[in-house]
């Protein structure tokens, strides 16, 4: 069997094992926030610091929610990290937005983070934060879910079906995941413009 099509092959395992109620739970949970007024915090670290700027403009264009993430303005992310560390960072970030109990942070990792082998610390320092001021906590993350899956009111667990391709896995199916939540029936509130187009073409 070729890479390719083994490759192929753990993606449509990866869709049968999901748990798709945490999908579901996730939808209902920031169906609440949105309605009274809450706002999302997506943070995530490498290929997940992108997957969470699209899901920004995606949360922010088409559900209409008040939408941000660290990882975006680099000034201040940089001085926080030079100033005052990695690990604190993000939750520095998020205590300066003043994240309270109407909001809500969705983790985007790899590995959910893992205090006792001190890794994505800064990741857990966020969780540990948005928990002391009652925000949701929400994920999509890899491997066994980590911290994050430990302490969130909703977790995707990307399942794991190869140790050696869980990064490549995780990061995929955060987009996947993400673009279901934006789409879904709850959630979605503007018109996406291909669709529109379409819907407007004679039969």
């Amino acid at each position: 069997m070729s890479f390719t099509v083994s490759y192929l092959k753990q993606i449509e395992e990866i869709v049968r094992n999901t748990d798709s109620s945490e999908i579901d739970r996730t939808v209902e949970i920031l169906e609440r926030v949105r309605s009274q007024g809450g706002r999302l915090f997506f943070v995530g670290v490498g290929g997940s610091a992108s997957n969470a700027s699209h899901a920004v403009n995606d949360f922010r264009k088409i559900c209409g929610m008040e939408c941000y993430a660290p990882t975006d303005n680099v000034s201040e992310l940089t001085s926080r990290i030079n100033d005052e560390g990695w690990e604190s960072s993000f939750a520095e970030w998020l205590r300066g937005s003043r994240l309270g109990k109407k909001d809500a942070l969705f983790i985007l990792s790899v590995g959910g983070g893992n205090p006792e082998k001190n890794v994505s610390m800064n990741i857990v320092a966020a969780l540990k934060f948005a928990k002391e001021v009652g925000a949701s906590v929400l994920g999509v993350v890899g491997r066994d879910g980590g911290f994050t899956k430990k302490v969130a009111d909703a977790c995707v667990v990307v399942p794991m079906v190869d140790s050696i391709l869980v990064t490549f896995h995780a990061e995929s199916f955060q987009s996947v995941f993400l673009h279901l939540i934006a789409a879904h029936p709850k959630m979605k509130q503007t018109p996406t413009k291909w669709e529109s187009l379409q819907e407007n073409e004679p039969k």
